[in-house]
């Protein structure tokens, strides 16, 4: 079988996080008051599960909403495919440190949110659109809070880029996002891992893929990354090209990419920001596609993504602060 890169490993993610320097607290919060609660979005699929995070404060706050990547990824950035640090949970904390709000939550099919996905062949990419932004939606009648941000990560970054433009957001940021549509990278990283005499079959499928047609005539090599059942998922995915859907958003946008990301590359994120001029860029040195400190060496780097004792990479957390302050 050929080894190619199963379950959207090609954009796999994880989070991690870090501590905001005390002089920059808000003094309005009190402090070590991290309050989570659950809380539910009624589909008509089923519940998607998630938990808020609100610090304790006199005055309204900014929420940010975490959209998790690709696979399946719970709540605290966890996954069965290796990632296992509870990344989002992380997140939450260095966020509420510094007088931030966060939702994270299950993706449908995941968790706790494991009954609004009757089956693989059910989903498609626009109902995780769709989930993201009701979040915000309904968030955004919560008088807690006065901004929400949706900031998406890896494969989130494109479903929240859209699910900005459907909702009443007031921001977004983009972290290791793709600057190119799925069966783009689909065919690069194809052509990099399988012999030249597979590759006839695998343009083939991807044609009737882009066309909106299902390729069911599949040798057993195929199944792990085009079996029938993923499908409709990969024909709504490839709908969207991340370089165009950023042109659409009319709120303020940060871009965040680390030059040792073995998922995503810097060009990605050049193309978003050559298609975005507005959008305020940042490229950290030596963070990978989990957004930790990580060598361009594959094994080290990829020994960060089930390391839970691992910070977020210090270059990480500062734009992130000073771009949401930008919008309060």
């Amino acid at each position: 079988m050929y080894k190619l890169l199963t379950g959207f490993m090609i954009l796999s993610l994880c989070w991690a996080g870090c501590h905001q320097p005390e002089s920059k607290r808000d003094p309005s919060i009190a402090r070590d008051s991290l309050k989570s609660l659950p809380v539910v979005l009624i589909t008509r699929t089923g519940n998607i599960d998630g938990t808020l995070s609100i610090p304790v404060s006199q005055k309204p706050m900014t929420l940010v909403v975490i959209v998790a990547g690709s696979g399946r990824t719970d709540r605290d950035g966890n996954n069965s495919m290796g990632i296992n640090a509870s990344p989002y949970r992380m997140l939450a904390d260095s966020l509420y440190r510094a007088g931030i709000a966060s939702l994270r939550y299950d993706k449908r099919g995941v968790g706790n949110s494991q009954s609004a996905l009757k089956s693989e062949s059910q989903l498609t990419f626009d109902n995780y659109i769709d989930d993201a932004a009701a979040w915000v939606d309904t968030l955004r009648k919560d008088k807690r809070f006065n901004h929400i941000v949706l900031l998406g990560h890896s494969e989130g970054s494109l479903i929240g880029m859209v699910a900005a433009q459907r909702s009443g957001c007031d921001a977004f940021i983009s972290v290791a996002g793709a600057g190119r549509s799925i069966d783009q990278l689909l065919q690069e990283q194809i052509q990099a891992k399988v012999p030249k005499s597979a590759l006839d079959t695998a343009e083939r499928v991807l044609q009737s893929l882009r066309a909106g047609k299902m390729d069911t005539a599949l040798s057993t090599n195929w199944q792990s990354l085009f079996r029938p059942s993923v499908q409709p998922y990969l024909i709504s995915w490839m709908k969207y090209d991340p370089a165009k859907e950023i042109m659409k958003l009319k709120v303020p946008v940060l871009l965040l990419q680390g030059t040792t990301d073995m998922q995503v590359s810097v060009h990605d994120v050049k193309l978003l920001s050559n298609t975005d001029t507005k959008a305020t860029l940042n490229i950290i040195v030596g963070m990978n596609h989990v957004l930790k400190p990580a060598p361009p060496d594959q094994k080290a780097n990829m020994a960060t993504y089930s390391n839970p004792t691992l910070s977020l990479h210090p270059g990480l957390m500062p734009p992130i602060l000073k771009f949401i302050q930008s919008i309060q």
